[in-house]
């Protein structure tokens, strides 16, 4: 499985928690006693901060990726500039090209 379909997996299973924890919640509200209620209620402050704990991992991540591709790019651009500007130049003749075809 790859890092993004993980990503999201993790995502939907922590929204589901936290979807099925207030329901338990609501539903039951009416008919718990005080202890009970608390309990609930204690059961969804938890649910809520491993979701936020799980948004933070997941956004930390994001953005050590980001940065290392950023870092990788900045580096092959500077290391190889005329190669560089012959790719940017050949896509834009190549879209240059696709555009003025479909006039």
């Amino acid at each position: 499985m790859t890092t993004a379909e993980q990503i999201k997996n993790d995502l939907k299973q922590e929204l589901q928690q936290v979807l099925s924890a207030s329901e338990a919640l609501l539903n039951n509200a009416e008919h718990q006693t005080n202890q009970e209620f608390q309990n609930a209620k204690q059961a969804l402050e938890n649910t809520l901060k491993n979701a936020k704990e799980e948004f933070l991992r997941i956004e930390d991540m994001l953005v050590q990726k980001s940065k290392s591709t950023i870092q990788a790019s900045d580096s092959f651009v500077k290391e190889n500039p005329w190669k560089t500007a012959g790719i940017a130049a050949g896509v834009g003749v190549i879209l240059g090209l696709l555009i003025a075809r479909n006039r």
